[in-house]
């Protein structure tokens, strides 16, 4: 696993292996983390990762965060309650030299509490498959958002968005369907 693009492009993440079932661990492969990173930038989003705060949630080892870093975000917060996977994030996030424009939130996504900072810009939303983990995230951190958000949702089949979100665009790779949204204004 590797950064693809930007400024850390070819970096070398810590691996994972096929994943840790057991903490939940499913890393978005290279090949469709690079399809979501294209989309984004050439997709007519106009390159919402420039300057933008980005919020990784269930963000495991923090690719997707740390990628977006490395194509010229801000800022990336990482929500993520396992221990392993926060062990894991901690690693890569010191092996990207981030810690300056990274924060780990260890809790539940779907009780995150109040927002510690300003609005997001962009979401990555990465939960367990099959078990409406994301359903609740969103909905419970919908006030955590910028107006028109982009989130970028990885589930395998069809995600229920909150009422007020617009589907942007839909794509399989594999077993990973991507869904980006637009929040509401």
């Amino acid at each position: 696993m590797r950064i693809i693009g930007g400024t850390a492009r070819g970096l070398h993440l810590s691996p994972v292996g096929a994943g840790d079932a057991q903490a939940h661990l499913r890393p978005t492969s290279d090949r469709v983390r690079e399809a979501i990173f294209n989309l984004l930038i050439n997709g007519g989003y106009g390159n919402p990762l420039n300057g933008a705060r980005i919020l990784d949630v269930f963000a495991g080892t923090g690719a997707l965060g740390l990628e977006a870093l490395s194509r010229g975000a801000t800022e990336a917060v990482f929500i993520e309650n396992g221990a392993a996977a926060t062990a894991l994030l901690k690693r890569n996030i010191a092996l990207m030299r981030a810690e300056n424009v990274s924060e780990i939130l260890r809790r539940d996504a779907s009780k995150p509490g109040l927002n510690p900072g300003a609005a997001f810009d962009v979401i990555f939303l990465d939960p367990p498959y099959g078990k409406a983990m994301g359903e609740a995230a969103l909905m419970a951190l919908s006030t955590w958002l910028a107006p028109e958000a982009l989130v970028i949702w990885e589930e395998n089949v069809p995600p229920k968005a909150p009422p007020g979100f617009e589907q942007l665009d839909k794509r399989r790779y594999g077993d990973t369907l991507v869904t980006i949204l637009k929040a509401p204004a």
